[in-house]
């Protein structure tokens, strides 16, 4: 099992993409730092509840899971793809009843030693198990029940995810399932159903959200998540007939829900071409930044206003670079199930970039999407280096079939 990874004529690891994951690494180790030693209570917190010092611990441990999963061919693993997808499941249903709320969702396992979140792992389940069920004969994938089947295997992770609620994290589900149907060579009519239904939906969503009045039916959505899309669309807060009083509690409402895209957008605006220097960013040591978010959902920010366009653009290419050679990998497969396996994880981290990137110059609505591998979080960072192992695996094995 571990011969073909010490045979040199066998051994292909992407070195680029390595390079990358470690360059990314080591920027997300600063600029933790630089966002959480921002007062004197945190400069004298014991040395292992610093925030920077645990994260060096899951990169730790995120490229050893990745490392051991290297030793396996992932053909072995795809025999395991079913049991993981319905352990995943399982673990999504068991968070909705007894897992620990934070901010009003009920999404991660209290385990002490960390927050544990199950949707980051299902993903990547998922992945392994749409790829695995995608990789039969073109002849099958003309059957309508395969598409329908690979649809409902779509569907059961979204709703439960949704359901804690994470919005953010059930969508990036969509494009990674559409990029392997396509990738497989689901039929073009099935794919234009898919999209023109998702089309749809998504459309009467928004029309439902922004344009229905009160006291009409509506889409069952957390109040926040409704406050983030009226924020992100400009819509007002206020109801048409509402009193002057009314509208006044409106608007302070308003800005209120609108102060981290604010205060984000400042923050990467004020960091000019070379930024304002690490660890001298206002934005966070002011406090503007929300304290809680800036080394999370924020961290782009922060590096934005720290090391400015310049800055900004070292992070980009970065991404491009492990996203570029995850489609090289995918190219070089030599069998539908690594192309597969591939596509998802690279359509998987696209995704979790373009979202968080995206909510941070205000171009998608906020959600809570970390940015992979520079967010600050255990199950977001080992989630993104098991997914770097994936790709890692298929480039090491394409010469054995």
């Amino acid at each position: 099992m571990f011969e073909p990874l010490f045979t040199e004529r066998q051994s292909r690891v992407d070195r680029l993409q390595i390079a990358g994951l470690l360059g990314l690494m080591v920027i997300g180790v600063l600029f933790v730092y630089s966002a959480t030693m921002v007062n004197e209570s945190a400069i004298t917190a014991p040395l292992l509840k610093q925030k920077w010092l645990l994260q060096i611990v899951w990169y730790a441990i995120g490229f050893c899971a990745a490392g051991v999963l290297c030793c396996v061919n992932y053909h072995t693993l795809a025999r395991w793809a079913t049991v993981a997808y319905w352990i995943g499941i399982l673990l999504l249903a068991l968070v909705l009843v007894i897992g620990t709320v934070r901010f009003g969702a009920r999404r991660w396992f209290d385990l002490k030693v960390f927050m544990f979140q199950p949707s980051e792992f299902a993903k990547l389940a998922f992945i392994m198990a749409m790829a695995n069920f995608l990789s039969r004969p073109s002849e099958e994938l003309r059957d309508p029940m395969i598409f329908w089947k690979a649809i409902g295997m779509m569907l059961l992770p979204f709703v439960l995810i949704l359901k804690e609620p994470d919005l953010g994290s059930a969508l990036v589900l969509l494009p990674v399932g559409f990029s392997m149907l396509f990738v497989a060579g689901t039929p073009k009519r099935y794919l234009g159903w898919l999209i023109g239904g998702v089309g749809c939906l998504a459309a009467l969503f928004l029309v439902d959200v922004l344009f229905a009045p009160p006291g009409w039916w509506q889409v069952k959505l957390e109040e926040y998540q409704r406050q983030r899309l009226l924020v992100y669309f400009g819509a007002d807060f206020a109801s048409p007939n509402s009193s002057a009083a009314e509208r006044a509690r409106a608007r302070e409402l308003q800005t209120q829900k609108s102060y981290q895209v604010r205060q984000a957008l400042i923050s990467v605006g004020s960091g000019g071409f070379l930024g304002k220097g690490w660890h001298k960013g206002n934005q966070t040591a002011l406090g503007f930044l929300p304290p809680g978010a800036a080394h999370n959902d924020f961290i782009f920010s922060v590096i934005a206003e720290e090391k400015g366009f310049v800055g900004s653009i070292v992070v980009l290419t970065l991404y491009g670079l492990i996203l570029f050679t995850g489609l090289r990998i995918a190219g070089q497969a030599r069998d539908r199930l690594g192309k597969l396996l591939a596509v998802g994880v690279v359509a998987l981290l696209f995704s979790h970039v373009f979202i968080n990137i995206g909510m941070n110059i205000r171009i998608v609505p906020v959600t809570g999407i970390p940015l992979p591998l520079l967010s600050y979080g255990g199950s977001s960072v080992l989630g993104s280096l098991i997914a770097m192992g994936l790709l890692q695996n298929v480039c090491i094995y394409r010469k054995t079939y």
